[in-house]
């Protein structure tokens, strides 16, 4: 996890870290050696600051966590097509370097922010903060944060979103979620990406994946989709749909959700265990505070 491998501190989070940083240093006047709980404490103020943003301005945001190569992008462009004359998109691309994602997403007519982490291997609340300073928030009904390709560390990080969406793509293999199974525990959503391979690619069983998705305690949503077949991403954006609709309710009851943050492994959001309810379309009951 990251309080071994020390990515805590981003380009997003180094400030308070830095010589006179509130974080610079322990009570004792010490250089600070073991800041990386301080660090997710502000990161966890800075998330929370972000979703009162989204939720004042009517904005859903959802983060994609995957490896990379799984689709994340691809899957925006996919939706950006069908969605985009009805419902106004933004994208927050994270990546260790280059504009390249962002670059295929703007290609689409839609505004994204690239935000270089560097060496970190995700994103933290502070660099998205960073990145709305970029948009215009009352333009916005939905916001995509692609988070940086890792299995691990995107999980434990809240960065303000309302849902996470885990994808695990057909050449991964099927044993993903029994592997890394942070991610998949913080899923609100588990999407089985480029199920056009299937036929090609027959060690894989869809089943199976879902088999150990489901020994994680996990009851959240699992559907086979691909971009690349029409009609094989439906249930996706039937999903969607319904996310918007509920945040408008949410919204309109001074309300909110939390995603499913994971922590050293355990299953909280917020203190609290999330909701969720069926299979079928991807329904779920909000989990939502007052």
């Amino acid at each position: 996890m990251c309080d071994t491998c020390g990515c805590n501190i981003t380009p997003g989070n180094e400030h308070l870290v830095r010589d006179g940083g509130r974080h610079a240093r322990t009570e004792d006047g010490r250089a600070a050696i073991s800041v990386l709980r301080n660090l997710l404490s502000e990161n966890d103020h800075q998330a929370r600051h972000n979703r009162e943003h989204f939720d004042r301005h009517g904005v859903l945001a959802i983060n994609l966590m995957s490896s990379p190569g799984a689709g994340k992008t691809s899957l925006l462009e996919a939706t950006i097509e069908v969605l985009g004359p009805s419902c106004r998109i933004a994208v927050i691309e994270g990546d260790l370097e280059t504009e390249n994602d962002a670059e295929r997403i703007r290609a689409k007519g839609v505004q994204a922010v690239q935000i270089a982490t560097g060496s970190a291997c995700h994103l933290d609340a502070h660099m998205v903060h960073q990145a709305l300073h970029q948009l215009d928030l009352n333009g916005i009904d939905l916001l995509f944060i692609e988070n940086v390709g890792n299995l691990v560390c995107p999980a434990s990080f809240d960065l303000g979103q309302h849902r996470n969406v885990t994808l695990l793509s057909v050449p991964e293999g099927d044993d993903k979620p029994a592997k890394y199974p942070v991610i998949f525990r913080a899923a609100d959503l588990v999407l089985c990406t480029k199920g056009d391979l299937l036929p090609v690619l027959e060690d894989f069983d869809p089943e199976r994946a879902e088999r150990h998705l489901r020994a994680l305690a996990s009851v959240v949503p699992f559907e086979v989709i691909s971009t690349r077949r029409s009609g094989q991403f439906e249930s996706w954006l039937m999903w969607l749909r319904d996310e918007l609709q509920a945040q408008d309710t949410r919204r309109a009851l001074g309300r909110t959700i939390h995603p499913l943050i994971q922590p050293d492994g355990a299953l909280h959001g917020d203190g609290q265990e999330g909701e969720h309810h069926g299979h079928g379309h991807f329904h779920q009951a909000a989990h939502s505070h007052g």
